[in-house]
Order: structure tokens, then C-alpha cells, then sequence
């Protein structure tokens, strides 16, 4: 009884030939948003070997807020089209330990070796930037905590870049104390 409803008419038509009609249309709609993009875009890359992506990471904060980070090869532009970019912006997470007195920054970064990255810790950011051939990243993280730059350590793994960096001591408000007279 459960199957037959797979073969009850679904608006005229079966549940699995509309969802496939609608899958169609969609590829319809892709195709044709990239060939406006290759024809009306100037410089922009007719080649069909490069991969576009382009996404969000949304993450809440250790104040409780939510942050929402872009990542990706293209950007949406303005009417809707695309700019390819041949930098990609890496995804990223970080993590803050106050336990541990750290914040761990885990970058995706497939096809280049360690010698490509180059790694850059202020106070308030962290730059990755790597190039190999084609493959391009290039990140700029906001933090919002005081980090000791000196104490990163790095590591990379199957396209995987790891850091650790300690947090720089809140510093002891020195005082005096007053009498009340």
C-alpha cells in the first residue's frame, strides 16, 4: 500500500517525473547563467576545467555572537553575474581555548606543499597566503583576542594548515588601595 503512493499521479504527472523535471530545469537555468557569464563578462575565463565555488561559514563567537565569513574562487557580482578570481579564499575555522589559553585556525588548502605558505600573525590578524601553479589561496582572519605572534606553531597535513597560537597574558591592574575618610 506504502509503494503505491510513488505511483499515484502527483499533479498529473508521478512524484519521480516531476522532481526529475525540476532537476532539469535547474541544469537549464545553470547552463545558461554560465554562458551569459563566459559571453557578456569581459576577461572572464571560457575555460571549463576550473571549478567555481563560493560559500558561507557561518560560526557564533565566544561573546555569543554569530559571525559569517565568505570563502571561495568567485564572488557574485553586480547583476547577478560572477567574478572569477583565480585566488581562493580558503575555508577556514577557528577556535578559541580559553583553558588552554590558545585559538586554533585550521585552513583547507589542497595542492600545495608547506614551502608555498606563508604565514603572517599580528596582534589582531592572521594572513595565509600560498601559491603552487594554478593553485592560489590567500585568507586575512580577524581575531579579536590579544596573541602572543612569537608563539605560533604551524603544521601541514594532506592539505590541511594547522596553527596554534597561545593568547598574550590579560595583564594584572596594578593598584591602590584608598581609605575612605
Amino acid at each position: 500500500m506504502l509503494s503505491d503512493i510513488w505511483k499515484r499521479p502527483w499533479l498529473g504527472q508521478s512524484l519521480f517525473e516531476e522532481v526529475d523535471r525540476e532537476f532539469a530545469e535547474a541544469e537549464d537555468m545553470l547552463n545558461r547563467m554560465f554562458r551569459t557569464i563566459r559571453d557578456t563578462v569581459p576577461g572572464a575565463s571560457t575555460s571549463t576545467d576550473l571549478p567555481y565555488y563560493y560559500g558561507y561559514q557561518m560560526t557564533v563567537g565566544p561573546d555569543g555572537r554569530p559571525r559569517i565569513r565568505e570563502f571561495g574562487n568567485f564572488k557574485p557580482a553586480a547583476r547577478g553575474l560572477v567574478e572569477q578570481s583565480g585566488v581562493r579564499q580558503p575555508l577556514v575555522d577557528n577556535v578559541l581555548n580559553e583553558k588552554e589559553n590558545t585559538l586554533r585556525i585550521t585552513a583547507e588548502m589542497p595542492g600545495v606543499n608547506k614551502e608555498d605558505i606563508n604565514l603572517n600573525v599580528t596582534d589582531r590578524y592572521v594572513t595565509i597566503h600560498a601559491e603552487r601553479g594554478d593553485k592560489k589561496y590567500h585568507a586575512d582572519i580577524p581575531v579579536s583576542v590579544d596573541l602572543k605572534e612569537s608563539s605560533t606553531k604551524a603544521t601541514y597535513s594532506n592539505g590541511i594548515l594547522e596553527l596554534k597560537i597561545r593568547l598574550k597574558e590579560a595583564s594584572k591592574a596594578k593598584g591602590k588601595a584608598i581609605k575612605v575618610e
